[in-house]
């Protein structure tokens, strides 16, 4: 439903192997053995060995918010929204208020925004756990609603001259399987207002266009 509106893995080794064959000649030199050997074009530098008070200091720094969460924070509370959705560009708008209410959780760590509307009768849900992650610098977002069966995750970089947000990310399109780029930039106006907009293909054209806006104030 993110497509229509608008959270941890840890990395698997990898091993790109080169596939060396050699000829052995057999007791008789009438037959040929062939020898696959696997060998690793390279280690994932993630498994090279660190003393255990590196580790553990790495660790710490991994789960301590700071800055960015703080920043985040500020939207704890409830918020209203007025929506506007446009089916292709240039199509008219179409309207409805969203409630929204924000939590921190997991130590601070992320916010956790539950998102409630009705579109002609149809009541939606949806939630959006976004947060910073201290290792790969980015502001990270996830989202799940009752339209739909999938996750959306997003991966984005403050701006410090806009205070906004920029997240793009990839889906499977529901009609053909083919993944789409989404971009997202979330906007913060004031610690009252905030506005989100979203960005997708046109189902016409294929250009990018503004599906999605959100208005939201505090209450």
């Amino acid at each position: 439903m993110k497509q229509l509106l608008l959270t941890t893995c840890t990395a698997l080794l990898l091993f790109a192997c080169n596939n060396e064959s050699s000829t052995t000649p057999s007791d008789s030199d009438t037959l040929n053995k062939t020898a696959v050997v696997e060998t690793p074009k390279e280690k994932e530098q993630a498994w090279i060995p660190v003393d255990s008070a590196t580790n553990m200091k790495a660790m710490e720094a991994y789960a301590t918010p700071g800055e960015p969460h703080k920043m985040l924070a500020k939207s704890a509370g409830k918020w209203t929204g007025e929506m506007k959705m446009w089916m292709f560009e240039g199509s008219p708008a179409y309207s409805t208020t969203v409630t929204s209410v924000n939590n921190m959780i997991l130590g601070d760590k992320f916010l956790q925004a539950k998102h409630n509307a009705n579109f002609d009768g149809m009541p939606f849900e949806g939630i959006a756990v976004t947060g910073y992650d201290n290792a790969s610098k980015q502001y990270v977002s996830s989202w799940i609603d009752n339209m739909s069966s999938g996750f959306m995750n997003m991966t984005g970089d403050w701006d410090e001259a806009t205070k906004s947000i920029t997240f793009t990310g990839k889906q499977k399109s529901m009609a053909n399987g083919l993944m789409v780029t989404y971009r997202e930039v979330f906007k913060f106006i004031d610690d009252n207002n905030q506005v989100m907009e979203m960005y997708g293909p046109d189902p016409k054209t294929g250009k990018e266009y503004k599906l999605m806006e959100v208005t939201y104030k505090r209450k």
